[in-house]
């Protein structure tokens, strides 16, 4: 059954990982797990210290040239009564320096590794403009 804007939020923001899908000029879709913070209807996520090839992520670019992506957050387990989805959309910018402060300061909270080693990389911000959902009702 469908779900309310505000039971999209709720759900979204108790999720432990989503998944952000970018597409740049060349209008490929890209797909990666994100650790996110909701913070009002602004959804951050940032690039952290976690291992990676390059610090010039494909995702970044994509935003750069086609700012619109989505986020999606679900629940699956084998007891299909209990299935649920929230995807929203919306447009992303990229932040830098102290612009982050507030942003990585809700991720700190949300997850623990991070107060061991703060994500050191910009922070992408979205400002969702529609959320949709889904969750099983018997």
């Amino acid at each position: 059954m469908r779900l309310t804007d505000a039971e999209c939020r709720a759900r979204f923001a108790a999720a432990r990982v989503a998944h952000l899908a970018t597409a740049g000029a060349d209008g490929a879709p890209r797909l990666v797990p994100v650790t996110f913070a909701l913070v009002g209807e602004v959804i951050a996520t940032a690039v952290d210290a976690k291992p990676k090839r390059t610090r010039q992520l494909r995702r970044l670019r994509d935003i750069a040239e086609n700012p619109r992506v989505a986020v999606l957050a679900d629940h699956y387990e084998e007891d299909w009564t209990r299935l649920w989805w929230v995807r929203a959309d919306g447009e992303a910018s990229v932040r830098h320096g102290e612009e982050r402060g507030p942003y990585l300061a809700a991720l700190v909270a949300k997850y623990p590794q991070y107060r061991q080693v703060s994500p050191d990389g910009p922070v992408i911000l979205i400002r969702v403009d529609r959320w949709t959902g889904w969750a099983f009702r018997g």
